[in-house]
């Protein structure tokens, strides 16, 4: 008998009905003789809903705290999905993130993986029972919940796939797959059959909200093959595997646009080595990701750093950075929030020459001014306005011979 984890997102269970049709998806794959692990999300809205409660209260809540809020959204989903399940004369049982043994760091609202002990779910699968598992969060070597950020769910479905050996895993969202580029905002995009794990990371890292990017890394790292599928059809989505050879006569693969960034500017810093070190250790100490980083070059002494963070994190970045200027002797911090980043992405960009050239042609004529620049093996991506992200995007699209003929 074959395993397969399944993970429905939260459009997928965004109301009783969507969680009865996604029970009736369980029990049909049942029904064809596998036992199935179902990682479900939170109904759509809810975790906004609940960080909107807390922001009322405050807003700079304790992390411990919102991890034991946000975790309730998917307690909720898992019981009714068992329940629904249980509708269908199918035996189900619904398991919390620490039922089903996932192990974190100490890191809250960011917590990294640690082990699995998948030993009950393996029990309860024997038993003929159907496994239904809330997804993004896990517990620490302390007892308390912890929750894995934005798109944990997928996490949780790739680890869990990977502990248990599954033969398949299944990413069931709103979409069919992964497209070239969102299309929604680019009405030419295309379906793809299949795109490698490097694609995929870096196309999740860039904004494409398909895939948390972790989950794409973990993926990769334990090689867990998995397909990408829409939970409102029956149509085959797109598989992430390993990179293959004919993946490089394609030069861009995708593009994606993310609008959750922002850009901190540090200026008038005293130009001297450590200076540097002392901000991006200010911003790891406060456990926010940095992504594109540019530093001008110093003139009498003075510096000008300036680097992209999430836009949820521009408080934070502001308050660690205060005991930093103090430390460097002075300096100031603003931040600039009408961005968004722009990416091409292609595992053929490792072998054709050209890309930048041709990306950058492309905003020129769409009228398009370039803020930052950054670049990868198989990537490059720029930092635009905000209001201007849309129409880069399908001229660039357009441009590399991606939209649908």
């Amino acid at each position: 008998m074959s395993r397969i984890v399944q993970k429905y997102g939260g459009t997928s269970v965004g109301d009783v009905e969507r969680i009865k049709k996604v029970a009736d998806r369980i029990r049909l794959t049942i029904n064809e003789g596998h036992q199935v692990v179902a990682v479900v999300s939170a109904r759509a809205g809810v975790t906004n809903e609940l960080i909107a409660r807390a922001r009322e209260i405050t807003l700079q809540p304790s992390e411990r705290e919102m991890d034991m809020l946000l975790s309730v959204g998917e307690q909720e989903t898992i019981a009714l999905t068992a329940l629904a399940l249980h509708e269908l004369g199918v035996p189900a049982v619904s398991f919390t993130g620490a039922q089903a043994g996932i192990q974190t760091d100490t890191i809250h609202t960011k917590a990294k993986i640690q082990a699995i002990n998948a030993d009950a779910v393996e029990a309860q699968l024997r038993a003929g029972r159907a496994v239904i598992i809330a997804g993004f969060q896990g517990v620490n070597e302390h007892g308390h919940i912890t929750t894995f950020g934005r798109g944990g769910s997928d996490l949780s479905a790739i680890a869990i796939a990977s502990a248990l050996k599954a033969d398949r895993c299944e990413i069931y969202t709103d979409v069919d797959g992964v497209y070239t580029a969102d299309p929604r905002v680019v009405t030419a995009a295309q379906k793809l059959e299949e795109i490698s794990y490097d694609e995929m990371l870096e196309l999740a890292s860039s904004g494409s909200k398909v895939m948390q990017s972790r989950s794409v890394e973990f993926a990769h790292k334990h090689k867990v093959v998995f397909e990408v599928r829409s939970s409102f059809n029956f149509n085959r989505g797109t598989i992430v595997k390993e990179e293959v050879p004919q993946m490089e006569k394609v030069v861009v693969r995708g593009v994606a646009v993310d609008r959750d960034q922002a850009k901190v500017i540090v200026s008038n810093i005293m130009d001297k080595p450590g200076s540097a070190a002392k901000v991006f250790q200010a911003m790891a100490d406060a456990t926010i990701v940095v992504d594109m980083i540019v530093q001008n070059v110093g003139r009498n002494g003075i510096a000008n750093l300036t680097f992209t963070v999430p836009l949820g994190d521009t408080l934070k970045a502001q308050k660690a950075l205060e005991p930093v200027l103090d430390e460097l002797g002075g300096g100031h911090v603003a931040v600039h929030e009408n961005i968004a980043k722009l990416s091409v992405v292609g595992v053929g960009m490792k072998t054709h020459s050209g890309v930048a050239a041709d990306l950058f042609r492309a905003l020129a004529d769409a009228d398009v001014n370039i803020d930052m620049i950054t670049t990868s093996e198989i990537k490059i991506s720029v930092v635009v306005d905000q209001d201007k992200a849309d129409d880069a995007a399908r001229a660039v699209h357009t441009a590399f011979g991606l939209d649908a003929r």
